[in-house]
């Protein structure tokens, strides 16, 4: 479009005459404007940006800081691309590794060698090329932007130059050998494969659950604040980790009890300095001599932490903490009864002396009627003990610097959906009739679908932490957090119960059956993915809805492509409790210039064997969606942006051109 163009007229100018001037203080004269428009159409032809999409990590930190390393294998794929007829596959793997963990790798890899010279010549040369490789999508702004400032210049220098040209070769060779004899190679090595690792992936989306089961989502968390590039679409764990960080005491019950199910001490204790000691002296008094038979720990069988007294101990805790929990749910289903959750309240519907439980008019014997704090005529009033317990524990949640830390980020950067690039994200459901429309639910007085439901739940997730939350607006904020996590209609959770209490207390399987919401079934059909679509106006030829929250179960025959390719689940059980589950150890979903790659992983055997010996993660990849031409900048939602910038700076020349706005140099008006 050229700045002549009858779309611009002196009365469009003079409507749009306040942004135009606030724009030309960014691009004061003709040329300013002019260089910027050149540019933006540079980037807008430039090939899409690669997304990785990746739910449901459950703490297990070793694989997924592995996965961010390796960028889901794409690194290696690079490397094969540029080396594979001229590297051996030891040699790949061994480059591979030295990128994806720099400074340890580089370690083992000098102790081997007799002419350091010559192999960082070799390793510097390829790095160069890998790096080329990964960068050529960026422009020269970006890429610098991701380079270490103390190399920055040297990089670019090596980036832009070919070595193979006759007349840049002395140069390029020289620049090489002076890194080398200055002592830098080290250093420059490290910031090369960072370098890699970074433009490697250029938008992480994580689609929730990066806490409980693993041992590591502090560390996650770490990694993730330190990232950048990443958005969040929160999960039914996450939630509960926000409640419990927001002082809501039944959330912190079920913290605690998923901790210690799952022997997972170390994300509490080290990750967030949570103090047990209270709860571990409570429940070894009071539970002393109940065998807990039902609360044992569930570890891993490579687990070799815990000798029989701890597990013991464990599960003592897990058990105190459980009746705790049970107690903290009932005091706050009859304080919020809106929510309908009585029917979750079942200490009140035991009978002590028969170690029978009624439920829905029918008995059933308990697998453990051991229950010494719960006084049958009051059974949800806490003993002066577990009070005292709660507070020890609240305080010890409310206190953490790290976990606070770790919210706030998880607020910046994340909220209950996220629409990008044509693609609809969430974690778990959306609320829907039998019959696929929308379903109306009720949050304080008012109902709301859809749209207008994830927006309202995601404002009150974050009235909880909001300093200026009118007091009574906090109290049922925080309180919302334990529906989230387990109520009916609960976007992160949309199942009839959960079925904790009868999991641990009765042997009927019937009574453990949590009845899933109409999303669950009803997301396999093509024309209710597109109602959801149309009600978040997600456009576009090739647009899809990405969940994580319920395991693909690959070895039962299960798989993440549904409704046409209009759904894709990419919960492929990062967790290890799920592996025997699922087959597998993980998905993700890749989104470059060409299309939709789901790329399945193996388990991973450990960062230590991954430098050792080069092992990687093994994954396969499936081709979910190829287009036929390859997507630029310009057929992204970035894309879209700059080209609305692109108009405005166009009209901007137009004001210039005609004499609306005066052209300004040095701040001066040019006559």
């Amino acid at each position: 479009m050229s700045p002549a163009s009858p779309t611009y007229t002196p009365e469009k100018i003079q409507n749009d005459l306040r942004v135009l001037e606030l724009l030309s203080n960014n691009f004061p004269n003709v040329s300013a404007a002019s260089t910027e428009i050149i540019n933006l159409e540079a980037i807008l032809n430039l090939p899409k940006g690669t997304e990785h999409f990746i739910a449901d990590i459950h703490g297990e930190h070793e694989a997924f800081r592995h996965i961010l390393k390796n960028a889901s294998g794409n690194i290696k794929r690079k490397v094969k691309e540029i080396y594979g007829t001229a590297m051996r596959d030891d040699a790949i793997r061994s480059l591979c590794t030295l990128i994806y963990y720099p400074e340890r790798k580089l370690e083992l890899l000098k102790a081997d060698e007799t002419d350091l010279d010559n192999f960082y010549n070799i390793t510097l040369h390829h790095l160069v090329r890998v790096l080329q490789s990964v960068s050529s999508k960026y422009t020269r702004s970006k890429v610098r932007k991701a380079l270490p400032k103390e190399f920055a210049y040297i990089i670019e220098e090596l980036l832009h130059e070919s070595p193979s040209d006759d007349d840049k070769q002395a140069y390029f060779n020289r620049i090489i050998e002076t890194i080398i004899s200055t002592g830098q190679a080290d250093a420059f090595i490290v910031a090369m494969c960072n370098t890699i690792q970074r433009l490697s992936i250029d938008q992480l989306h994580i689609l929730g659950d990066v806490f409980d089961r693993g041992p590591g989502a502090h560390i996650i968390m770490d990694t993730l604040c330190e990232y950048g590039r990443f958005d969040m679409q929160w999960g039914n764990h996450d939630a509960l980790w926000m409640g419990a960080a927001a002082g809501n005491n039944a959330c912190i019950a079920n913290v605690l009890r998923l901790s210690l199910r799952y022997g997972n001490m170390a994300t509490l204790e080290d990750g967030y300095g949570i103090n047990l000691v209270p709860l571990a002296t409570f429940a070894m008094e009071t539970y002393a001599d109940d065998p807990c038979a039902n609360f044992t720990p569930k570890l891993n069988n490579d687990d070799i932490l815990y000798d029989d007294k701890t597990r013991r101990l464990l599960a003592q805790m897990h058990k105190a903490i459980a009746i705790i929990q049970f107690k903290l749910e009932g005091q706050l289903a009859d304080k919020r009864p809106e929510w309908g959750m009585q029917n979750r309240k079942l200490l009140d519907k035991i009978d002590m002396q028969r170690g029978v439980l009624t439920l829905d008019g029918k008995e059933y014997e308990l697998k453990d009627n051991r229950f010494p704090t719960v006084d049958p005529t009051n059974p949800f009033r806490l003993t002066d003990e577990e009070l005292e317990l709660v507070n020890k524990l609240h305080h010890s949640f409310i206190i953490s610097e790290r976990l606070k830390k770790h919210i706030q980020c998880i607020l910046l950067n994340g909220c209950m959906y996220t629409v990008c690039n044509s693609n609809l994200l969430f974690h778990a459901s959306m609320p829907l009739n039998a019959d696929g429309s929308l379903k109306e639910v009720a949050i304080g007085g008012k109902r709301y679908k859809g749209r207008d439901l994830f927006n309202h739940i995601g404002m009150t997730m974050r009235a909880a932490f909001n300093a200026e939350t009118d007091s009574d607006e906090k109290d049922f904020a925080i309180d919302y957090y334990w529906y989230l996590w387990c109520g009916p209609d609960s976007p992160l959770f949309d199942k009839s119960k959960m079925a904790t209490f009868e999991r641990y207390f009765l042997s009927d399987k019937e009574t453990h059956r949590e009845e899933k919401g109409n999303y669950y079934e009803l997301r396999n059909k093509e024309e209710v993915c597109d109602m959801i679509l149309d009600s978040f106006d997600v456009e576009g030829e090739h647009r899809h809805i990405i969940n994580g929250h319920v395991p693909v179960r690959i070895s039962k025959g299960e798989t993440p492509i549904r409704a046409n390719g209009k759904l894709m689940v990419i919960d492929g059980g990062f967790a290890k409790a799920y592996h025997d589950t699922t087959g597998i150890a993980g998905y993700t979903l890749v989104y470059h210039s060409r299309g939709f790659q789901l790329v399945q992983h193996e388990p991973f055997s450990s960062t230590e064997e991954a430098i050792k010996n080069g092992t990687d993660i093994v994954s396969t990849t499936q081709i979910v969606e190829l287009t036929n031409h390859r997507m630029r900048v310009r057929d992204t939602d970035k894309g879209h942006e700059l080209s609305a910038q692109i108009d405005e700076l166009m009209e901007l020349l137009y004001a210039y051109r005609t004499g609306i706005l005066k052209e300004r140099t040095n701040g001066k008006p040019i006559s």
